[in-house]
């Protein structure tokens, strides 16, 4: 694995590579994993996932176009792939996910999965909210999901 750092609005973000494909960005200061994460360096998908991270900040870009390698359950990778198809600027609630996974009942299951999303943004779980519209649990914090949200609402912000 290969990792570098970018600077962003939010802060330092950490993106890791792994055959070919994305497969973490990581917050300031977070460190699921534990330890050392990998060597850095760079390689072609860690330019393009830097590049369009600069895009997506400066209200360029509405989706991202790259290779992921995702480690989780067959239900965690269905959720995680299922994040990408939240509009840019929308929100669902994690009912409204799990309906849309077809298990209307999973609801915790789907927030859990949600938790251990390891590509944040671009897979964007930042969008999926509370029932009520309340912000709830974000690895990078509630306040950068709520940057986030509001970049998606107005770009011109950051």
């Amino acid at each position: 694995m290969t990792h570098m750092r970018i600077d962003t609005p939010i802060g330092e973000l950490t993106l890791i590579a792994r055959d070919g494909a994305l497969a973490g960005l990581r917050f300031p200061g977070y460190d699921r994993a534990g330890g050392t994460i990998s060597t850095e360096g760079t390689e072609p998908v860690l330019e393009a996932a830097a590049a369009q991270l600069r895009e997506y900040f400066a209200g360029e870009r509405t989706a991202f176009d790259l290779p992921l390698a995702l480690d989780g359950t067959p239900f965690q990778q269905e959720a995680w792939r299922a994040l990408a198809d939240i509009p840019y600027g929308e929100t669902v609630s994690y009912g409204e996910q799990a309906r849309r996974l077809g298990r209307p009942d999973a609801v915790r299951a789907v927030g859990a999965a949600n938790g251990r999303n390891p590509i944040a943004i671009v897979l964007p779980c930042h969008r999926v909210i509370g029932a009520d519209g309340s912000l709830t649990g974000f690895g990078g914090g509630l306040e950068t999901k709520r940057r986030l949200l509001d970049l998606e609402q107005s770009p011109s912000l950051f």
